[in-house]
């Protein structure tokens, strides 16, 4: 049994998103004091609207409109913005703009029911129907690239730049102080507008962390998303802020740059240029040239850059080789020489064909006597014919040379006057499809089986409270770790001196002594870690000599005794920590250890929760990562056992969201595997508690379920490492079932729709699979529903498919009830799906619980389905 996992549209709200994004109606309402008025009223009126535009001096004029608007601007004094919402609603308009001040437009919003974007919103532009309601001082032209960002005035850079390149929008949204709807509003529509291809993002801060990134990461799998933020060095000069938010964006497939040149580059490329198909990842970038100079810079540039540069078969030079007049170098840069004239299109065009190119950038320096346009032809049609590897160009100069960029860039080629911008938007088209292909790997099937002490960790918490306390000393960090599995270092806490001594010679030599002192940060600044201890003498003589310096230096410090543990020896010292972030909450720091680590500011960043895959591809950012490899006289570690750190600390911030910081440093790692040797913690104030911004897998779904046939299958929701099973589960259904399930006949389903249907959001959407376990530990995939939200929040539509083997087993029943369970418990009320009309088994299922029946006014062979969920007993 299956059905279409197609969504439809069903709103049980009175904002409508069409009203904001694609209005038939607006009205504005100008007070003609306001600055933004005159601005706003001579877009509106001069930009050839598809749709009705009405006028109004003074909020009065709202009761009396003759039609209801779809979408409202509201350049009007700040008092008068809410009665202004208030008339709005009555009249049937829950959209508005407004571009001025608006204290407490959140607050209007919730009160009068009509949606806002604003304050200080930009505007909002859609140049597909000709409407400008905006303070741009252009008319954007139309085209594919979205904008939605804070800044007017970065939205004007942005716009002016577009127009000298020919470069065009669909959409031009201004969040302003993203007071009401916000980025993910916006992110959601673009999503699915077909006419958007590219998208720039321009942040400074972000309501609702979650929904943001679910938003983002919706969008950046349909096309590109490039984001910027202006201020993050300002407000945390440390860096680790900007970090984060490259991580948070990385995890959602959204590259991220940083400035003004990088993001104009970027939409260069992104807004005219597609990755080919039939290009193998990684391969290296393809320089040709009709100079020297201009090669070499290039080279340069991709070298920098981080990038490769292409290496060509042998094959393909003998085609170069044949292809174009003798002369050039044979090797990459390809350099021509003077006088080359269509030599340089063609042979683009022919490097843009091998397989082994990820990009192509063609350079060209003006000559004297040139036939440019000529050349300019040759190369337009060179960008245009290939399917493969896309085409930059690089013209450089200006007095003859602006001109034909221009040209090109009215022709739609992305081109530039430098080698190195030409260079920079090679490089951000293929750190775009790196980021979007990451967030949408296959993890494998190996996940880490956790079995954590959560009631130890409680009780450490608790007494911690209990005295007032929000750091755990040195050993209760590492007791709360040990509870996660992880290996640390042995060690007992002495009261004293002599205590000291007694535990040093229970452990054994040679000992680390450790002052306890909850008021010392960094107990190496006061002398308080003293290494290599071999006897008890010398125990006793470091303890009294911490004691002595403690009491000089910080005579004020509370003094709790000392930690002895073992000497742990020979092994690469790490560091990894879980911090927070004003605008991502909480993420993980990775990389080398050791005091001198702020220093040597090697660290990478990712978001909790992580996986295996995602932990390793952590490791793998870090500096660390060659050392970890093995290299000279450092031997390899076990990068298991580092990933399994990184995924137990992961865990501990899905579990524990009261702790805002908890850190390991150093973790001694070897190719034993991994020891945590000193950690420290912190916890927030009692009632606080951070949202994560990736929703972490909700374990408590998991319930065991029995068949008729008495067999057990354990029924949860789908987590990214069941792409393997999903995939085998595919290649065991019918064609028929296929075709039930798809509406469409599939041998194969693609890895990017694999990795759209495990790796999901579960704030957005559910997917409940039923699982065999083999004898391996592995597991079959035997059925699986999904229930996906849409906009409205209180609409969803489901699909549920069952293997074969299990048919007739109550298995599908059983997957639709954990959907409508899920449902109630999530606000759903309507369920809705599409299943074609000759699926029998599947209509009489579907009308066994409970849903009505209708044929699609639209397609005849479809017929659509629909259930009430009552609300919850507890809501």
């Amino acid at each position: 049994m299956s059905l279409s996992s197609s969504l439809s549209h069903h709103s049980a709200v009175r904002f409508r998103e069409q009203a904001l994004y694609r209005p038939r109606h607006v009205v504005l309402v100008a007070d003609p004091a306001v600055p933004s008025s005159a601005p706003i009223r001579h877009n509106l009126e001069s930009g050839g609207f598809s749709g009705s535009l009405m006028v109004l001096g003074d909020v009065a004029g709202i009761a009396g409109l003759a039609q209801a608007p779809d979408l409202a601007v509201l350049s009007v004094a700040p008092g008068l913005v809410e009665p202004a919402m208030a008339a709005l609603s009555a009249r049937g308009c829950h959209a508005v703009v407004v571009p001025g001040a608006a204290p407490d437009l959140a607050g209007a919003s919730r009160r009068t029911g009509v949606r806002a974007l604003g304050q200080g919103s930009f505007g909002i532009c859609v140049p597909g129907i000709g409407l400008n309601a905006s303070l741009s001082h252009l008319p954007p032209r139309r085209g594919r690239l979205a904008l939605v960002g804070q800044s007017s005035a970065l939205s004007r850079a942005v716009l002016d730049w577009a127009e000298a390149e020919a470069v065009g929008f669909s959409h031009v949204i201004g969040i302003g102080e993203n007071d009401d709807l916000g980025f993910a509003h916006a992110l959601d529509w673009l999503s699915r507008d077909p006419g958007t291809g590219a998208i720039l993002l321009e942040l400074r801060h972000i309501k609702n962390r979650r929904m943001f990134i679910s938003a983002a990461r919706a969008a950046a799998r349909m096309r590109p998303v490039v984001a910027i933020r202006a201020g993050g060095r300002l407000a945390d000069p440390s860096g680790t802020a900007d970090a984060v938010m490259e991580a948070a964006l990385r995890r959602a497939g959204v590259l991220r740059v940083t400035g003004l040149d990088d993001l104009l580059s970027a939409a260069e490329t992104l807004a005219r240029v597609k990755l080919g198909t039939g290009v193998a990842p990684g391969a290296g970038i393809a320089l040709v040239a009709n100079s020297t100079g201009l090669g070499l810079l290039a080279a340069d540039a991709v070298l920098e850059g981080g990038a490769r540069l292409a290496t060509l078969p042998a094959e393909a030079m003998q085609a170069l080789e044949i292809g174009l007049r003798p002369g050039w170098s044979g090797a990459n840069p390809l350099i021509l020489g003077p006088g080359a004239a269509t030599g340089l299109g063609e042979a683009a065009m022919m490097l843009a064909g091998i397989r082994q190119v990820d990009a192509v950038v063609a350079l060209h320096a003006p000559e004297a006597g040139e036939d440019a346009a000529l050349l300019a032809a040759t190369l337009s049609a060179a960008a245009k014919a290939t399917r493969a590897a896309p085409i930059l160009v690089c013209w450089s100069g200006q007095a003859t040379a602006g001109a034909q960029r221009g040209a090109l860039a009215a022709a739609g080629l992305a081109v530039f006057a430098t080698p190195e911008a030409a260079v920079r938007g090679a490089l951000h088209l293929l750190k775009d499809r790196q980021n979007r292909a990451a967030a949408a790997e296959l993890p494998g099937r190996q996940v880490l089986a956790l079995q954590p002490d959560r009631a130890a960790v409680q009780r450490i918490l608790a007494a911690v409270r209990a005295e007032g306390r929000l750091s755990l000393a040195e050993d209760e960090a590492l007791a709360l770790l040990a509870a996660y599995g992880l290996p640390v270092v042995a060690g007992q806490v002495a009261a004293d001196v002599a205590g000291a001594e007694a535990a040093a010679q229970a452990l054994g030599f040679p000992v680390v002594l450790k002052l306890r002192c909850p008021d010392i940060a960094r107990k190496t600044e006061v002398g308080g870690v003293v290494l290599g201890l071999r006897s008890r003498l010398a125990v006793r003589e470091a303890a009294e000599a911490m004691l002595d310096r403690v009491a000089r230096e910080r005579p004020g410090a509370r003094l709790t005794g000392f930690l002895v543990q073992r000497q742990a020896q020979g092994a690469q010292e790490l560091r990894m920590r879980l911090g927070d972030d004003a605008m991502f909450g909480p993420f993980i720091g990775f990389g080398l250890g050791g005091t001198a680590a702020d220093l040597l500011r090697d660290e990478g960043f990712d978001l909790p929760p992580l996986n295996h895959a995602l932990a390793g591809a952590l490791i793998g950012r870090s500096r660390a990562a060659p050392l970890l490899a093995g290299y000279r006289d450092h031997a390899a570690v076990d990068l298991d056992a580092v990933a399994g750190a990184l995924v137990r600390l992961s865990q501990i911030a899905v579990d524990f969201p009261e702790i805002e910081s908890l850190g390991v440093n150093p973790l001694f790692a070897s190719a034993g595997g991994v020891m945590a040797a000193d950690a420290s913690c912190r916890l927030r104030p009692a009632g606080r508690k951070a949202m994560l911004a990736v929703p972490p897998y909700p374990e408590e779904l998991s319930a065991p379920w029995q068949a008729r046939s008495g067999e057990t299958l354990l029924v949860r929701p789908i987590r990214p490492e069941d792409a393997e099973a999903h995939a085998e589960m595919f290649r065991r259904l019918t064609p028929e079932d296929v075709r039930w399930r798809f509406f469409s006949q599939m041998r194969e389903l693609p890895p990017v729709q694999i990795a759209r249907l495990t790796q999901i959001d579960y704030d957005r959407e559910i997917a409940f699979v039923a699982m065999r376990r083999r004898p391996d530990g592995s597991e079959d995939m035997l059925g699986i529903s999904r229930l996906i939200r849409e906009s409205d929040g209180q609409t969803a539509e489901f699909a549920v498919v069952v293997d074969a083997a299990m048919k007739g087993q109550g298995l599908g029943r059983h997957l639709m009830q954990r959907l409508f369970d899920w449902a109630q418990a999530e606000g759903v009320r309507h369920i809705v799906g599409q299943i074609l009309a000759d699926n029998a088994p599947m209509l009489a299922f579907i009308r066994a619980l409970g849903f009505t029946t209708r044929r699609s006014p639209e397609d005849e062979e479809v017929v659509e389905a629909r259930r009430e969920i009552p609300p919850s007993p507890a809501a």
